[in-house]
């Protein structure tokens, strides 16, 4: 799993509006929240993507933006961002190519890690929360990163 200091691996995938989300392009106005979740419905995964939603303003006041990613299709990030009115885009990791690359797979290939990295204008890891089962300590983690 990267840590903090190490090089965010670049990527272009696609959102649930069918549109091409780039790390270069998302960098461009300031730092990256970018949180891997398991799956679009789910209990924990939604509670922590209506955290998120519920403060997007403050991450917003801080020039910061926020994307979240899983393997689930663009039509089920569609109707998760619109069930929920979530402000941000999610990005659609096919062959879980990005989650590999972030080390952020589940054990043994199964599922994905609850993990938050916050992504430096500079492409690089500041910080990182990793709480699989905890969506308040991703909120918590956000939290904090906006006071700062």
């Amino acid at each position: 799993m990267l840590a903090r200091g190490d090089q965010a691996p670049s990527f272009d995938l696609v959102n649930e509006q069918g549109d091409t989300q780039s790390l270069g392009e998302l960098l461009q106005d300031g730092p990256l929240i970018l949180y891997f979740y398991p799956a679009d419905f789910t209990a924990v995964c939604t509670k922590e993507a209506c955290g998120i939603r519920d403060i997007y303003s403050d991450i917003s006041s801080v020039g910061m933006r926020v994307v979240g990613v899983s393997p689930q299709s663009e039509e089920s990030h569609k109707r998760f961002k619109d069930r929920y009115a979530l402000p941000f885009p999610l990005v659609h990791d096919a062959g879980k190519k990005l989650i590999d690359a972030y080390g952020v797979n589940g054990p043994l290939g199964i599922g994905v890690r609850r993990v938050t990295f916050l992504i430096d204008k500079d492409g690089r890891i500041a910080q990182r929360v990793v709480s699989d089962l905890f969506a308040g300590s991703h909120i918590e983690f956000i939290k904090k990163i906006i006071a700062e």
